[in-house]
């Protein structure tokens, strides 16, 4: 079963960067983007998180907070944090449970070889901790702004 614009997610708890665990429901009353990317350190990837990181102010004013999602290790999510100067967590979904939750593994081709992975999307969740946007097979030139403005419009609402 996946999330459902206007319901409410499901609450989930997450190894983090900084030696953390992100459950969501102890971020009511805040918007949460929470992004998911196939692998820490690949180009897309790094560009993406960057898009973040860069507009992260305006998010924060927005009253969203931004997490990023993938299968990686949480060693490797703190390299990756550490060497692009990420201003904002990332969780290690080794279990895919956050993964499932939002149907983001998707079979995939690499190569001519088919794969289970993520395929990249993005998620807001409201105040209330209801799904309020989603942007799947996300395109990274672009997305970044089209969340924040999401994201403003809808803090700007309640």
């Amino acid at each position: 079963m996946s999330v459902e614009i206007g319901q409410p997610v499901a609450d989930f708890s997450a190894t983090a960067t900084g030696d953390s665990t992100v459950t969501l429901s102890e971020l009511r009353g805040k918007q949460v983007v929470i992004y998911f990317y196939p692998k820490a350190s690949t180009p897309g990837c790094t560009t993406e998180g960057g898009d973040f990181r860069d507009r992260k102010t305006a998010f924060d004013a927005a009253n969203t907070v931004i997490l990023g999602v993938s299968r990686d290790g949480l060693r490797a999510q703190e390299n990756f944090k550490a060497k692009q100067d990420f201003n904002f967590d990332l969780i290690s979904d080794k279990d895919e449970n956050v993964c499932t939750l939002f149907d983001v593994i998707k079979l995939k081709k690499m190569y001519g070889k088919e794969h289970l992975g993520i395929e990249r999307s993005t998620f807001l969740i409201d105040k209330e901790g209801k799904l309020a946007n989603e942007w799947r097979g996300v395109k990274v030139p672009g997305h970044v702004d089209e969340v924040l403005a999401a994201a403003e419009q809808l803090n700007a609402a309640s």
